[in-house]
């Protein structure tokens, strides 16, 4: 029901409904789109690139001689269309975060008598850290950059306010994991 996390093969596909494009090609579209964190490795590229055309999504559009290896250009099949079309509209599974690193740590940290609160206050401080870093990314990019980094400071920011609510209930989820 639900599609699953980014797929590069497919957003591949949603690149090559536009125009045939060379790997490399490729790669530069993803990264100035998609890769501002990851940009990927042209391992990932052609690996991608193989298992799309071996299962039909893509076809082999031009082969162009080069320097090292022949150039091959890659165009999009009505099977990958109707792919790229069905990825589309499923809908991303919403990530309730139950039972998270975090929470394991704050637990585990209770459990075997370790300053909980100080790790708490540690993670507070990297999610400051790291909403500064955004808010600074943002304030210089594009609207594409504006919206991922938005995208990504209102989870920061959700999760601020449970690193609060934790800290004020630590005693009592103390008591309750120490049974």
């Amino acid at each position: 029901m639900y599609s699953h996390a980014m797929s590069i093969g497919h957003t591949f596909l949603g690149l090559l409904e536009s125009s045939p494009r060379h790997g490399y090609d490729l790669k530069r579209a993803y990264d100035e789109r998609f890769g501002q964190a990851r940009p990927l490795h042209f391992g990932q590229v052609y690996s991608t690139l193989s298992r799309l055309l071996r299962n039909g999504l893509v076809e082999v559009d031009s082969v162009e001689p080069g320097e090292g290896p022949e150039r091959k250009r890659y165009a999009i099949t009505e099977a990958g269309v109707t792919d790229v079309q069905r990825w589309l509209s499923q809908p991303e599974k919403p990530e309730p975060y139950l039972q998270s690193v975090l929470y394991t740590k704050v637990v585990l940290a209770l459990l075997t008598g370790r300053p909980a609160a100080d790790l708490l206050d540690t993670q507070r401080a990297e999610h400051l850290r790291l909403m500064r870093e955004l808010t600074r990314r943002k304030t210089h990019g594009d609207l594409a950059d504006q919206l991922i980094c938005d995208h990504a400071l209102f989870h920061l920011e959700a999760d601020l306010r449970w690193l609060e609510l934790t800290a004020a209930r630590l005693d009592e989820l103390a008591k309750e994991v120490r049974g």
